[in-house]
């Protein structure tokens, strides 16, 4: 009978594979973004509706991109940054800081 792996060792199988490092990193970053876009709404008070209506998407897009399950795009982003009344900051910084 085969040995059951366990999670560290799962995950280290996977993450060797081919992509899998640059699919962890978008889906970081998509949960990163959800999650501000979601304390923004938060802060405002409104619900998923009324930002999927300042932002002219749907409540059920809302939902999937507060949830990390979208890799938005520039346009959608900036569609939601002037619902919240937010300027869209796109930019590049060094990985570590200067010593």
């Amino acid at each position: 009978m085969a040995e059951r792996a366990d999670w560290e060792a799962l995950r280290q199988r996977r993450m060797a594979e081919p992509g899998a490092e640059e699919a962890y990193a978008a889906a970081r970053l998509a949960f990163e973004l959800g999650q501000a876009v979601r304390d923004l709404r938060e802060g405002l008070g409104w619900s998923q509706t009324q930002l999927a209506r300042a932002a002219g998407m749907t409540q059920s897009a809302v939902a999937r991109f507060e949830a990390g399950g979208t890799i938005p795009t520039l346009v959608i982003l900036e569609r939601l940054a002037r619902a919240l009344d937010m300027r869209l900051d796109v930019r590049f910084s060094p990985l570590a800081d200067a010593a």
